[in-house]
């Protein structure tokens, strides 16, 4: 059983998320279609006149371009200039925080990968050394000095996972049971961060919020 994949279906863990199939089954973290635009919105309600935006993105995730290709569409229709950089790799990250740097991006969005995942403190310090406004995928970046984050609330998958554990260790077969979607979705603040940036976060993106870190 898996607890975390964004697309299990691309990714090639099952075959159908209704019919898994085989002998697996879990929780997605599935970031729907349409997504990634939020990121985006709420990038540019924290920032204001935001213009130029980079984006970070990676093939170890095999939805990433998908994310990719709605952010490209979002930005299109708010007139934003979007930078895009690949990084799978050290090599390829370094190279694209260069190219980040030269830009005249005046904000970061980073896309849910196991690259990002594992390079989190590399992502939030360069951010922080552009003075960056970033959004991430998941509250632990903002955790760890990051400014904000929109995505499923990954302590709310873990815990609905259980019950499928229970249900296997009872009998019930892997193929018959559908592959679950996140059904609670997050927003993340660091406002320690926001001011460190010279940012004062809107309070109507504030009422939004569900957890603030002061």
């Amino acid at each position: 059983m898996f607890a975390g994949s964004s697309d299990p279906v691309t990714g090639g863990i099952v075959k159908d998320l209704a019919h898994p199939e085989g002998n697996i089954t879990g929780f997605s973290l599935a970031y729907g279609d349409g997504f990634a635009r939020k990121w985006l919105q709420l990038l540019k309600e924290v920032v204001p006149n935001l213009s130029h935006v980079a984006l970070l993105w990676s093939s170890s995730n095999p939805a990433a371009q998908r994310f990719v290709s709605e952010l490209e569409v979002a930005a299109q229709i708010s007139r934003v200039t979007l930078f895009a950089q690949h990084a799978r790799n050290l090599a390829e990250l370094d190279a694209a925080f260069v190219a980040i740097g030269s830009a005249r991006a005046r904000g970061l969005i980073v896309t849910p990968s196991p690259f990002a995942a594992t390079n989190q403190s590399k992502l939030i310090q360069f951010a922080a050394s552009k003075r960056l406004p970033a959004i991430y995928f998941a509250d632990d970046f903002v955790d760890a000095g990051g400014l904000m984050s929109y995505g499923p609330s990954i302590a709310d998958t873990y815990r609905r996972s259980a019950t499928y554990v229970d249900k296997i260790l009872k009998g019930a077969k892997p193929r018959e049971l559908p592959v679950q979607q996140p059904t609670k979705f997050e927003l993340v603040i660091n406002r320690k961060t926001a001011h460190s940036l010279g940012i004062v976060i809107p309070q109507s993106v504030l009422l939004r919020a569900d957890r603030v870190i002061e």
